[in-house]
């Protein structure tokens, strides 16, 4: 990934060029002067950690003497350098130009003071240099001097971390399963360092040459030292990107949970300087708290952590399921309190109505959704989906047409479709089926796991309270699924589903306002799919309990599956509807019209200025908007004919002359990363599937949150020198050695007690 050149008037980047890039001393003192120097006010506020996590000068800036060249591949800084060359003027030939990095102008005060400071400078280094021919001592100016003992200390260390990434990237934990009580496999990360001394890796042959076969090489918390550096390493390379970047989305997903501690991964979503949509894994926050206290953890975690401003985050989304999503909805609305513009939208990761389904917080709606999500674990194997297909063939046998499309319709990842209820629905009696057959295990194919799987997910099934549930949602949401697909769809789509809501909304009213008549159909429906499986209609025992004990005459069915499940329902999905796509975020969908095939579809008649005010502060040239948009309209409409529309966004940023409509440009760029809109890759190829990935590839009691980090984002170029300069700087070689004696002090104590 890039570094951007923190100088004014330079537009140096390191994919651009051969030079080195280097991070601003981290010495408050000398950093002060790189900064003055540069004559950036907006850094003087930033602490000196601040910077050299987030900023690097290009070598052009320093005097060549100060540069040195410790290897082909390695240049680094005398540790005296300061930058001295700056281009302080070109930006008045053209001072309409819009800089990110203002120079500073200086005042009579700020002269005296560096001249004092350079004039104390120089009588300081001629005192020096006067010391040193006193004492005879010379140094070598050419490169740092760095012992023999430092030098293998380096090439050790970067041995290490090549095989951290590597355990990593092919997601294989460091620390073995036990294999029993009284064994013990051999730990992994040991093993590799043998396999690499024994293919002649000389700088770990030289560090344990002498240690004993049976002993650990390095000790647990040497281990987490590195795992941390690794992970720090190559989040900054994607924190740099998103700074550039400036606009992003957060979204979150699943929970997961690490040492019996629930943590909720983070991504966010931006669009980064090849005008690329980008949705990347960043890291595990802690779910602990209440819904206020993880507010504060997110905006630490991204603000002074990360370095990023929440003022620049233009939406979110939260793939919460379970009990979880009622704090994830609270914690939604309390950052767009702080931050109106951080839009909360649906993930484009997940269905629409599975969305509006998981954020119903009622008992019956939400063991629906779980019992979902295990029946799609469940036929994630062969053999069980086989017996799936084969329950379908034998229930519709009079009917070979319907059980065609039924076995068509539940390929895997059919519980995550837009249209899940209704396949659930029509897949009910074969599926109640399918489980019996496992539940028998005639021929003894089903391990005893799998037939106690199949028992639990029957039960639930065969219960009239689950079954109205599922006809309910099937049918309330019918409404919403044109709706939700076209939402998640190509952004043409996307543009006439936000102007098709008020159709949407309408529906729902609709059937809110004839409640009893809808109901009535709806229920006689569940009714009848109960009897043909064989389900007893009754209301829920849990509720005729509580009836008896407050000694109140007993309710009949229809009348309370109206009260508890059909009119919270639809109550619900109007809500939820209502809060997800509010005047905000419709008016942001609409500006979608800037997209060239929008606006060829709607004959060149778009008002992109009436939701223009959205994102006005967002825009480089706020005032020269209309005049700008009217171009834009005039470009594609008086085109070629051989010259074809752009259908998305993606397109339209790749085009050559989009620069020069830096209003539109921007205004694409902000639009791209709102959440609801889908990523250009493949699902295979998101960083939630590849999260997902690492999670099922190996049992939950060995997952790592490092580790995740790096398999997840196997795509990011990683500098080991950058590790290893890490490394030295937090954990010297003598503090380490002295850490992994008292470590193992205490393993002797913990043994001889």
């Amino acid at each position: 990934m890039p570094n951007f050149c923190a100088a004014p008037n330079c537009t140096r980047k390191s994919t651009q060029s051969d030079l080195a890039f280097f991070r601003f001393p981290r010495d408050p003192e000398r950093c002060r002067i790189w900064v003055e120097n540069c004559r950036r006010a907006d850094l003087e506020a930033k602490t000196s950690d601040q910077l050299n996590k987030h900023y690097r000068l290009c070598a052009k800036h320093f005097d060549p003497a100060m540069v040195c060249k410790t290897s082909p591949y390695r240049t680094v800084l005398k540790d005296t350098a300061i930058p001295t060359i700056f281009d302080l003027t070109s930006h008045l030939k053209n001072p309409h130009t819009r800089h990110r990095k203002r120079i500073k102008e200086l005042t009579e005060e700020d002269i005296r003071k560096i001249k004092e400071r350079r004039l104390a400078s120089s009588i300081d280094q001629i005192a020096s240099k006067k010391d040193a021919a006193e004492d005879g001592t010379t140094t070598n100016e050419d490169e740092p001097q760095l012992s023999t003992e430092e030098k293998a200390f380096r090439e050790y260390l970067r041995s290490l971390f090549e095989a951290v990434v590597m355990l990593g990237k092919q997601s294989i934990p460091l620390m073995p399963l036990k294999a029993s009580e009284t064994e013990l496999k051999p730990n992994n990360f040991q093993a590799l360092l043998d396999y690499r001394m024994n293919a002649g890796d000389e700088a770990l042959k030289k560090r344990f040459e002498a240690t004993a076969v049976n002993s650990e090489y390095l000790s647990v918390t040497q281990q987490s030292q590195l795992l941390d550096i690794c992970e720090n390493t190559v989040r900054e390379e994607m924190l740099m990107e998103v700074r550039e970047s400036r606009f992003f989305s957060l979204v979150t997903g699943d929970l997961v949970e690490f040492a019996n501690e629930k943590h909720l991964p983070l991504f966010l979503r931006f669009v980064n300087q090849q005008n690329v949509l980008r949705e990347e894994f960043l890291d595990f926050v802690p779910f602990d708290g209440d819904e206020p206290a993880l507010v504060e953890r997110l905006e630490a975690q991204l603000t002074d952590r990360w370095g990023l401003s929440m003022e620049d985050c233009r939406g979110q989304a939260h793939k919460a399921t379970g009990i979880s999503t009622t704090k994830m909805k609270a914690v939604a609305i309390l950052l767009m309190e702080k931050y109106p513009l951080a839009l909360h939208m649906p993930c484009s990761h997940m269905a629409l109505n599975i969305h509006l389904a998981n954020s119903l917080p009622f008992p019956n709606v939400q063991v629906v959704m779980e019992t979902l999500r295990r029946i799609g674990a469940f036929f994630q194997a062969q053999s069980t989906q086989d017996e799936l297909e084969k329950a379908i063939s034998t229930h519709y046998q009079k009917n070979e047409e319907k059980g065609a499309a039924l076995k068509q319709a539940c390929i895997p990842g059919w519980t995550e479709q837009h249209n899940v209820f209704d396949v659930l629905l029509d897949m009910l009696p074969p599926l109640l089926l399918c489980m019996d057959n496992i539940r028998d295990n005639e021929e003894g194919k089903f391990a005893a796991s799998v037939v106690a799987d199949g028992y639990s997910i029957a039960e639930t099934l065969a219960d009239f309270e689950i079954v109205v549930t599922i006809v309910i949602l099937k049918n309330v949401l019918t409404f919403t699924r044109a709706f939700g697909r076209n939402l998640q769809g190509e952004t043409l789509d996307v543009f006439f589903a936000a102007n098709s809501l008020t159709a949407v909304l309408h529906s729902l009213n609709e059937v809110n306002d004839n409640i009893d008549v809808y109901h009535e159909f709806w229920y006689e429906e569940a009714v009848s799919v109960a009897t043909m499986i064989e389900i007893p209609v009754k209301v829920p025992r849990l509720f005729l309990r509580k009836q008896r004990a407050a000694d109140v005459g007993e309710i009949q069915a229809e009348p309370y599956f109206k009260e508890y499940v059909t009119m919270p329902v639809i109550h619900g999905i109007m809500q939820e509807v209502e809060d997800m796509f509010s005047e905000t975020n419709l008016k942001a969908l609409k500006c979608l019209s800037l997209v060239p095939a929008v606006m060829g579809q709607m004959k060149f008649n778009t008002t992109e200025e009436n939701y223009a005010d959205v994102y006005r502060n967002d825009l480089p040239n706020p005032d020269t908007l209309p005049a700008e948009l009217h171009c834009w309209r005039i470009k594609w409409k008086h085109r070629g004919k051989e010259v074809r529309l752009p259908t998305t966004i993606h397109e339209t940023l790749q085009l050559p002359d989009v620069k020069f409509f830096p209003n539109v440009n921007s205004f694409l760029k902000v639009l791209s990363t709102l959440p609801v809109l889908k990523l250009e890759d493949s699902k295979s190829d998101t960083a939630s599937g590849r999260l997902q990935a690492y999670l099922d590839s190996m049992p939950p009691h060995q997952w790592n949150k490092s580790l995740a980090m790096l398999n997840v984002n196997t795509h990011v170029k990683h500098d080991l020198d950058v590790m290893v300069d890490k490394y030295c700087r937090l954990y010297p070689e003598d503090d380490t050695e002295v850490d992994a004696e008292s470590e193992e002090v205490a393993e002797e104590e913990a043994g001889m007690k």
